[in-house]
């Protein structure tokens, strides 16, 4: 019995020098570098299986085109130098450039060409963005209503209020959104006088307080009307969006308007993005979103089964949307 006891334990005392001895036997770069590319992207050789659902290659698709251009200088010939690492991690990006390519094929077997039949957009932020900062604003007005607060202060105390729960309600925007915006002003700016906030108020109406974020953007949805494809605005807004659209002269670029403050949803909430895909009369898998904000704009759209990329990654103007979509915009 001790024979066998000393005997297990020299099998347990080798073991553990043979467990030393691996964990010094060197590696090199290129190896170190495969088993981490290995690790994080997997398998990069195998064929995708046949059957891979819409989902994860729309998944893959929109992880492939992060940045909004094929990026075809993957399909290039590696040069000498290149290390392991580099090879491995190019060979990731073809694989996931080819599941991209594949899924938009997919598209264009059921679509056509055209792989969508509507758009939706976002306003702030990816249609329209302040001409100045929202900071600047209540304080340049503010000053003759004795506003004291710098823009940093009033930035960060407008941040806080913005983001507390409001009146125990679901929606920020009910009606015109005036109760909610005087919570915002007096909030941020310490001032609570009727006559500043209305001057602030009918400001953000007027057209010299926005600006498009994409100055070609009426080229882009002229040439999706005439390729068939419906548009519309989805945007958590109150109901002064339809007469700013009518100020800065974009209102005739889309078929619809869904606001939260009509349709009672917010975004992210999936019934803001149905609404509009009902008011163009699509299903939602025939509609790509456009927004800069992941939560509200990507995953949002998504829950409610539409295609979604995020504007200043995924695309960057209104004419690469439209080029996604399959329509070719000429000047």
């Amino acid at each position: 019995m001790a024979a066998r006891g000393i005997e297990i334990k020299l099998t347990q005392r080798e073991r553990k020098e043979q467990q030393k001895r691996h964990r010094r036997r060197p590696t090199t770069p290129a190896a170190a570098a495969h088993i981490s590319c290995s690790q994080r992207l997997g398998p990069t050789t195998a064929a995708r299986p046949r059957g891979m659902a819409a989902p994860a290659l729309r998944s893959r698709a929109s992880r492939a085109l992060s940045g909004g251009r094929w990026q075809l200088r993957l399909l290039g010939s590696s040069s000498a130098a290149e290390t392991g690492a580099e090879k491995e991690r190019e060979g990731g990006e073809r694989f996931e450039l080819s599941a991209a390519r594949e899924y938009y094929d997919y598209r264009k077997s059921i679509y056509g060409d055209v792989t969508h039949h509507a758009l939706l957009v976002d306003a702030v932020g990816t249609l329209v963005v302040p001409a100045q900062p929202t900071a600047q604003v209540y304080k340049s007005i503010g000053e003759k209503y004795g506003v004291k607060y710098s823009e940093d202060e009033i930035l960060m105390r407008y941040r806080r209020a913005y983001e507390q729960p409001w009146g125990g309600s679901r929606l920020r925007y009910v009606d015109d959104g005036r109760p909610f915006w005087q919570h915002i002003v007096t909030s941020s700016t310490g001032c609570s006088d009727a006559q500043y906030f209305e001057e602030l108020y009918q400001y953000f109406i007027t057209e010299k307080a926005w600006k498009l974020c994409d100055p070609e953007a009426e080229h882009v949805f002229k040439a999706l009307r005439e390729a068939g494809v419906k548009t519309a605005v989805v945007s958590n807004f109150d109901t002064r969006l339809r007469p700013l659209l009518q100020a800065l002269k974009c209102d005739q670029w889309f078929d619809a308007v869904a606001v939260s403050a009509e349709v009672a949803a917010e975004k992210p909430n999936p019934t803001i993005f149905l609404k509009a895909c009902e008011f163009l009369g699509v299903k939602p898998e025939e509609a790509v979103h456009v927004g800069d904000d992941r939560r509200n704009d990507l995953w949002g759209a998504r829950d409610a089964g539409c295609d979604a990329w995020l504007w200043g990654s995924d695309v960057h103007s209104f004419k690469e949307v439209a080029e996604r979509i399959g329509v070719e915009v000429t000047k």
